[in-house]
């Protein structure tokens, strides 16, 4: 578990940095899939599930 979240901020760093300096390509595309990969061995998994699925129900109802 020590190494997911020591990876988990390393690749979220990473992630953020490509964000900001608007860097687009295959090296972000990987940083951003690792990203996720050890966010969900974490224990936000449950919270981000939630928070996804809320937006997921609200979006059909924001046109209406």
């Amino acid at each position: 578990m020590a190494f997911s979240i020591s990876a988990l901020a390393l690749f979220g760093l990473l992630l953020a940095m490509l964000i900001r300096s608007k860097s687009v390509g295959i090296g972000s595309a990987t940083v951003a899939i690792f990203f996720g990969y050890y966010l969900s061995r974490t224990g936000a998994a449950s919270s981000i599930d939630q928070v996804m699925s809320s937006i997921g129900h609200a979006i059909p109802s924001v046109g209406k």
